[in-house]
């Protein structure tokens, strides 16, 4: 199926969107190695993300010593040390057995100075790929709604919506809605979609009303996922529970 210039596929379930939205990163990465010699790759970090980081990390044929990894969102307020800081989950789930280039976890105590700092480092070239999800309330990275679509940040600090609070909890990064932070950084939808190639993983039933609506719905600020349709190379890997045909 496609919506507009995004292609969405529907697979049975989450291992089989992991394998197949792996292959698909795999080969433009690749490529893009073969092409230009390194490539920069920007991370989402959640439990929707496993199945394709572990078979991305095992792909055949990748030079990752040619590969900058960018994760596109970290809280604001926990301790550097803190297991659920995304710069962490993305060491145990990917970049601890993975030999990457460059890889830096954000962790600057203040936070408009290192989204500064982050902001920088990112921009410094040209983004190849984007592996992304979406959140219950639609979000892209941690742009909630209703997002800036025309900003020329690269990186803000934005407050989170309750509903995107409450997902930590329910996906069990964080014990009670009081642990999880108020504030985190993030990539901005802007840039995200100056990526060359988009991949976007969704599982679950949780998060099929918000597919539902970024592909059904208007491409609007207050559904940010529906931006994915503008880009003339994302993709969107479903299983069954999150297909809004099902």
């Amino acid at each position: 199926m496609i919506v507009d210039k995004l292609e969405v596929e529907t697979l049975p379930d989450p291992a089989a969107v992991g394998a197949a939205a792996a292959a698909a990163a795999a080969e433009s990465l690749r490529r893009i190695i073969q092409a230009q010699g390194s490539a920069r790759l920007v991370l989402a970090a959640a439990p929707s993300q496993q199945h394709t980081l572990a078979a991305l990390s095992v792909a055949e044929g990748i030079d990752w010593s040619r590969v900058e990894a960018f994760h596109m969102d970290e809280y604001v307020g926990l301790p550097v040390a803190a297991e659920q800081r995304f710069g962490r989950w993305l060491g145990r789930h990917f970049t601890a057995p993975v030999p990457l280039a460059v890889f830096d976890p954000a962790g600057g105590a203040e936070p408009v100075a290192e989204a500064a700092r982050y902001a920088a480092l990112v921009a410094a070239a040209p983004i190849d790929i984007v592996l992304a999800g979406i959140g219950v309330n639609g979000h892209l990275a941690f742009n909630e709604p209703p997002a800036d679509f025309t900003t020329s940040d690269v990186v803000q600090v934005v407050a989170l919506d309750e509903i995107s609070r409450r997902q930590q909890v329910d996906e069990g990064l964080f014990g009670s809605l009081d642990d999880v932070p108020t504030h985190a950084w993030t990539l901005t939808v802007p840039f995200l979609l100056s990526a060359r190639d988009i991949f976007c993983m969704v599982s679950g039933p949780a998060k099929a009303d918000a597919v539902r609506r970024t592909l059904h719905g208007p491409v609007d600020p207050g559904v940010p996922a529906s931006a994915l349709r503008t880009h003339p190379r994302a993709r969107m890997y479903l299983d069954q529970e999150a297909s809004p045909d099902e």
